[in-house]
């Protein structure tokens, strides 16, 4: 007797283990979209891909050109930037913080990942030279970068879109970038050592378009987009950590001189902008008070616009000029241009991405215009060319209309590829109706 009712116990057990195993076997889309981003990765990565030379020992003796010494340092600055620097940033939202900084995690991963492959194909296409995608600290860190673009993306959709959504984002996205910006550097060939036009305004205009696409206006009315005092301290760690290190981000790829002038005119611009922003806040803003928002913003808005044009002979007083405008126009962007974009357009963006990263970038397009097209042909002696690879064959105005050419790109291609973008995630909503900015939708809250 006591053995049947132990069989039969082990046959109830069994089937209990099996029915939960078929429960966590019953995946939502977006586990079975990173197995398959996964599975794809490992696939191409083993066809297309190949270690750099220095990476397969083939250098010899010499060590003395390792770029793992140039680059790792600024390399791991950039890396800082992109998976502390913008995820605490995103943590201000009071009831959204785990989706902010987890999923800046996860989007950051696997943007790294794909952009290697893509823009790598894109920049073959557009050379007309087919070769295999080289792997070493340089295609990293051209992979942060366009992490950059779709985490700018994320800020203006921020508690708006599902994992799900966001799974399909990602690639779009990248097609998009990788075309503007092998137009801009293969074709064009438009300096943008900071990513001023590539990055900030790329992926802020981008993700402005998607967020136009996607909300629903009544879910948009009824959520809550409350700061508190603990979360708005977050966001700070974010801020200082990008204050701090966006030097690293305009100049890691520059060399020699070059990159001794990104430094000093990062450096200056930031100042700048940060002294403007706790200047405008406190003029613009009701009873004269600062205000958390600019400050964990138009601080940075120097080290976005003086990207484009860091790397250049601008002078001190260009770089200061530069970040103080930005700094102004950035809470001048909160306090009046946001409200009336969503009052008028009904366009919601939840960061301020077009604050902070759309018109800086857009005034640092034009500084890189007007750097380019008055530059003198002999200061930078035999080397201009390193600056301005176009200027094999181009005179300074002609290179500030390819400048200004490639900003131009730049907005169409964001706007354009953030609606169709945005059009085709209306496709993949969620079945079930999900609340926006709340984190019970997708997290476990272990108290």
């Amino acid at each position: 007797m006591e053995i049947e009712e132990k069989r039969q116990d082990e046959q109830l057990n069994t089937k209990f283990n099996f029915q939960n195993l078929k429960e966590k076997l019953q995946l939502n889309l977006h586990n079975y979209l990173i197995v398959i981003f996964q599975i794809v990765s490992i696939i191409l990565y083993s066809i297309f891909t190949k270690y750099g030379v220095e990476a397969i020992g083939d250098t010899g003796s010499d060590t003395s050109s390792n770029t793992i010494n140039t680059y790792y340092p600024m390399f791991q600055d950039v890396h800082v930037m992109i998976f502390i620097g913008f995820g605490f940033l995103m943590t201000f939202l009071r009831k959204y913080s785990f989706s902010s900084v987890g999923f800046n995690f996860l989007i950051a991963a696997i943007v790294i990942q794909y952009s290697i492959l893509i823009n790598g194909f894109f920049h073959n296409l557009f050379k007309n030279h087919w070769e295999m995608l080289t792997l070493d600290i340089t295609s990293l860190i051209t992979g942060d970068f366009a992490a950059g673009a779709v985490l700018i993306t994320f800020g203006a959709v921020l508690g708006k879109i599902s994992v799900e959504q966001l799974l399909i984002l990602i690639p779009l996205e990248l097609i998009f970038y990788s075309i503007n910006e092998s137009l801009g550097v293969e074709v064009f060939k438009a300096v943008d050592m900071g990513g001023s036009m590539y990055v900030h305004t790329f992926g802020a205009y981008f993700g402005l378009a998607v967020s136009y696409m996607i909300v629903n206006k009544d879910k948009l009315e009824r959520a809550d987009f409350r700061t508190s005092k603990t979360s708005d301290l977050f966001a700070m760690i974010g801020t200082i950590f990008l204050w701090l290190y966006w030097p690293s981000f305009n100049g890691v790829l520059a060399s020699g001189n070059s990159q001794h002038r990104v430094v000093i005119n990062t450096v200056l611009a930031l100042s700048n902008s940060c002294i403007s922003a706790f200047f405008m806040s406190r003029l613009l803003r009701p009873h004269n008070k600062f205000s958390m928002e600019d400050i964990q913003n138009a601080t940075l808005a120097g080290g976005v616009a003086v990207g484009s044009s860091a790397d250049l002979v601008i002078g001190p007083y260009a770089s200061l000029i530069i970040g103080a405008i930005a700094g102004t126009l950035s809470v001048v962007g909160y306090v009046y241009i946001q409200p009336y974009l969503k009052k008028k357009l009904k366009l919601h963006d939840t960061c301020g991405v077009h604050n902070l990263h759309g018109m800086p970038g857009i005034l640092g397009g034009i500084s890189g215009f007007i750097s380019a097209s008055v530059v003198s042909d002999s200061l930078y002696g035999n080397s201009i060319t390193d600056i301005f690879p176009g200027r094999d064959s181009r005179s300074a105005v002609e290179q500030g209309g390819f400048q200004l050419l490639a900003l131009i790109v730049t907005l169409s291609l964001s706007i354009g590829g953030g609606a169709l973008t945005g059009k085709v995630l209306n496709k993949f909503r969620s079945e079930k109706d999900r609340e926006y900015v709340d984190d019970d939708e997708d997290w476990e809250e272990n108290v």
